[in-house]
């Protein structure tokens, strides 16, 4: 049998081709078969009893033990190479796959917050995460202590110690960067935060994703993805993710077990395939990116762009940027002269990109975050988080750099 690759001396994009998986257990196929079944085969009754122990929390897995299949709902192979495959990007202990990017978030918030509680989030976030949290999660008496990107670290604290719900926090959100202004938060001090109030911290990464940014490595405790984005890059599959410590993530994939709501296999399988390319993808999405947004700096029907690859020393993102982040990514938002009837101008005169919402696809897509995915939030408030009519926001793929340019300069005159 193959020794399996020690993720210490080779890039994740190498051991994307197969690490995890062990050929000959599937008649030496080169990749991982779809094991679209329900249910496994114990060998003896002693072996099942382990295998359930361990899945249903009432034991810890020893450090040299491999958990045992079960039932798909519990864990699947497809399931199980990913995972360790995407544990590799972030260098966490071990991560977790959902079904989709808000089922890792809201099993998380659910798993680390109960009634009485409060839970300290950045904002903007995405607009469903914000939903759940100022929604779902008031309506079981979880009280939400929302903090804007742009306030420091010290104005975050004096917002705890005036909010009468301060005292109860046990979760500290943050989305960095911000969908969709581009806000960076410094990972570090809020981890430092999370300490001093002894509660866990957990970061949704989707922005930039794991070739960019690594807010485990920044003391953060959790971090989670909408996998449909960066990390399936297709515009194919839903999927979500959560990595961090093999303690953390266990809590977070028992209530997975009990809420149902991992991923199926051919999402397991589909993903696989997806981050055999990702470095690649995104490499060029990002090189893309920067061309793109030079462009759109000069123009005169465009007021404002916000892209990290703009940001310079003074700015208070600046140094934030250069510490914890890679790239500045492929994602630009920019305010569009006179309002949302030129930004649908625009938007609806775009051949090449498509008008459409997610992001980090090999198709490059726009959308108008007022209206659309931040729809569900109080005008007041997207005032006070630079979401305006004007902002639209731009994900950048794989295409040829110039012809997306044309695209932008042509759908511009029609502002």
């Amino acid at each position: 049998m193959s020794e399996p690759l020690d993720p210490k001396k080779y890039r994740p994009e190498s051991l994307m081709m197969s690490y995890g998986y062990r050929p000959e257990l599937s008649e030496g196929s080169i990749k991982p078969p779809i094991f679209l079944t329900s249910t496994f085969v114990f060998k003896t009754a002693e072996e099942g009893k382990r295998f359930f122990e361990v899945a249903y929390g009432k034991s810890p897995k020893k450090a040299d033990e491999t958990l045992g299949l079960i039932y798909s709902r519990i864990n699947n192979p497809d399931l199980e190479i990913l995972e360790d495959r995407l544990a590799v990007w972030d260098q966490a202990e071990e991560s977790a796959v959902f079904e989709s990017g808000l089922a890792a978030i809201s099993t998380v918030l659910l798993e680390f917050l109960k009634p009485g509680d409060a839970v300290l989030h950045s904002a903007p976030v995405y607009g469903g995460t914000h939903h759940f949290i100022h929604h779902v999660l008031r309506s079981l008496n979880i009280t939400p202590i929302e903090f804007f990107a742009n306030q420091t670290i010290e104005e975050v604290e004096k917002l705890i110690a005036d909010h009468p719900e301060g005292s109860k926090i046990k979760l500290i959100y943050l989305e960095t960067p911000a969908n969709p202004t581009n806000d960076l938060i410094d990972l570090e001090a809020f981890a430092a935060l999370a300490k001093r109030l002894g509660v866990v911290s957990v970061v949704d990464n989707t922005y930039l994703g794991p070739m960019w940014q690594q807010p485990l490595k920044h003391g953060i405790d959790l971090v989670v993805y909408s996998a449909t984005k960066y990390l399936g890059g297709h515009s194919d599959l839903i999927a979500g993710s959560v990595s961090g410590s093999r303690e953390l993530v266990t809590r977070v994939r028992v209530l997975r077990t009990f809420l149902g709501n991992m991923a199926s296999p051919h999402t397991g399988w589909m993903l696989m395939r997806s981050l055999e390319t990702l470095k690649a993808r995104t490499d060029r999405q990002a090189a893309t990116a920067g061309k793109l947004a030079d462009f759109l700096v000069g123009h005169p029907k465009v007021v404002k762009v916000y892209y990290l690859g703009l940001l310079e020393k003074g700015d208070p993102h600046y140094e934030v940027f250069r510490r914890q982040c890679t790239s500045p990514g492929a994602m630009i938002s920019f305010d569009i002269i006179r309002g949302e009837k030129a930004a649908f101008r625009f938007l609806n005169a775009l051949k090449l990109v498509h008008l459409a919402v997610s992001l980090g696809s090999t198709e490059s897509l726009a959308s108008h975050p007022a209206s659309m995915t931040h729809c569900d939030i109080p005008d007041d408030e997207k005032a006070r988080m630079g979401i305006s009519d004007k902002l639209v926001r731009l994900s950048v793929g794989v295409e040829d750099a110039g012809d997306l340019i044309n695209d932008l300069k042509q759908a511009l005159e029609a502002v």
